[in-house]
């Protein structure tokens, strides 16, 4: 296919016109929904903290962490869901895409509903496991039982948003994102204190607005892509593939929990990190608490570019343009170096001035906190090359490979030197800890998308990709006559319209 722009390019496709400026119109989105929901947390926890004290804070810190947990295991599944529509959406196979929507939707609400049945159940000995303060448990008991009544909501707003993307639409996943950010943040105070006509709920309204913003969010976004006729919507006939395919449903679990377990492994890490910080005092750990509040921002970059990238090699693997692999993996690997290594120089200048939004600017912690940013914050530029070529590689379905790189980076190297090398230089060795697992993942990354086999995966095995890549990922394929105008399964035949994967002003 020629690479320029075609007079009319069929909104929601990733497999043609310049790669650079499609990945960015496609990633803005993508950073703008992670802000969002960073700037919420932080919002809702000033709410709580302001309003109902440290006990209440601290119960909701132990809540959202079972939440989190929650939302990892399942966003292995939806990753996988995703990758699976897009590889659908490039080989224009709609009748496969719907598939998989189907399949995957049944499964998502089932797990969501175990979640929630058997949390509302057992909140008591999950907060017990957590070793939850005492004067915190009864309002995090509160918090926690509505949050479990949302989360069926929250899965469902993730998933229908992965999809989306998937399909190529960034733009109405971002704006009903926004939604229930906004109704979270508006109703949050008005249901903790009761103000005007709403009841007075204490902590169980902060949880509650979650619920209301999630719910109104949800069902919003199902009615706007059904008006709109979205291709990927399941209706009348089409709702019987609600009923998940066996083989389906096998392959996105096998596929997903890896990706899922990513997100465990990395948590694993933190949290044994965080342990070790503590032996140094409150001080210490004071300090790295602020820093890595500013590394939850200088993230967000490498992990909008990463969710691109995934969506669009999916999309092109799918439609057998593995002359385009390459070059998407370069494009994102170089907007992670433009935009994160922005982000770590903005910070290193005015590291100080951020830092004291936390804390008082005499407090000795922000010199502790400056110095751990110093040593730290850059290492973030090179994790972000490896979460590019990670979202590369397992657009095909190579999902252990990188599963095994994480544990082997961030569990055996990274926690690993924080823990052994004190001996030598002390607590120095928590803070560069952190550019030695950075190293070791691009390295592993790097090694394994120049020499491994990902290129030969597919994510449904006895299902190869639309033409065959060359050895080295970077040629010409074979053939592309699916990609035709007149491709029988109706996906682009002139008598149905141009498909529009996205709202009309674009995605």
């Amino acid at each position: 296919m020629d690479e320029k722009m075609p007079t009319r390019r069929r909104a929601g496709d990733l497999t043609s016109g310049p790669i650079p400026r499609t990945l960015l119109l496609f990633a803005l989105p993508v950073l703008g929904s992670n802000v969002l929901q960073s700037l919420n947390g932080s919002i809702n926890a000033v709410w709580v903290g302001r309003f109902l004290g440290e006990s209440a804070l601290t119960a909701t810190s132990n809540a959202n962490l079972v939440l989190f947990l929650i939302l990892g295991t399942v966003f292995g599944i939806g990753m996988a869901a995703t990758i699976l529509v897009a590889q659908s959406v490039g080989a224009r196979d709609l009748p496969e895409a719907r598939r998989i929507v189907g399949t995957s939707a049944t499964f998502f609400f089932l797990v969501s509903m175990v979640f929630a049945v058997c949390g509302w159940i057992w909140v008591d000995a999950i907060l017990g496991a957590l070793g939850t303060p005492a004067d915190a448990l009864p309002l995090a008991r509160s918090y926690l039982r509505i949050i479990f009544v949302a989360v069926p909501m929250m899965n469902l707003l993730s998933f229908v948003m992965t999809v989306l993307r998937g399909a190529g639409d960034s733009r109405t996943p971002f704006f009903f994102m926004a939604l229930a950010v906004v109704l979270d943040i508006v109703l949050n105070p008005l249901l903790i204190r009761g103000i005007g006509p709403f009841p007075e709920l204490g902590i169980a309204g902060s949880a509650t607005s979650t619920l209301i913003g999630q719910t109104v969010s949800v069902i919003a976004i199902l009615i706007v892509l059904y008006v709109r006729k979205h291709p990927l919507r399941l209706a009348g006939a089409n709702l019987a593939l609600l009923r998940p395919d066996p083989t389906l449903l096998r392959i996105v679990v096998f596929k997903g929990v890896p990706m899922g377990l990513q997100m465990i492994v990395i948590s694993v890490a933190a949290l044994t990190v965080m342990g070790i910080v503590n032996s140094y005092g409150s001080q210490v750990a004071a300090a790295y608490g602020i820093a890595a509040q500013l590394w939850t921002y200088i993230q967000m970059p490498a992990l909008a570019i990463g969710a691109a990238v995934s969506s669009m090699a999916a999309q092109n693997v799918g439609a057998g343009r593995w002359d385009r692999i390459g070059r998407i993996a370069a494009s994102g690997v170089g907007f992670n170096l433009v935009l994160t290594g922005a982000l770590v120089a903005v910070l290193s200048v005015f590291d100080r001035p951020v830092l004291s939004l936390f804390l008082s600017s005499d407090s000795a912690a922000i010199d502790i906190a400056v110095h751990i940013n110093t040593i730290a914050s850059w290492s973030f530029i090179l994790f972000g090359i490896t979460i590019v070529l990670f979202a590369t590689v397992r657009a095909t379905g190579a999902v252990m490979p990188p599963l095994i790189i994480l544990v082997i980076s961030v569990l055996v190297v990274r926690t690993g030197f924080a823990y052994f090398m004190r001996g030598v230089i002390g607590e120095e060795a928590l803070w560069w800890s952190f550019p030695a697992g950075s190293i070791s993942s691009l390295i592993l990354a790097a090694a394994y998308y120049r020499f491994g086999r990902w290129r030969s995966m597919h994510m449904i095995e006895d299902r190869p990709a639309a033409g065959e890549p060359p050895d080295t990922g970077l040629g010409v394929p074979r053939g592309r006559a699916n990609m035709t105008p007149e491709t029988p399964n109706g996906l682009n035949d002139p008598a149905r319209g141009h498909l529009s994967f996205a709202q009309p002003h674009g995605g």
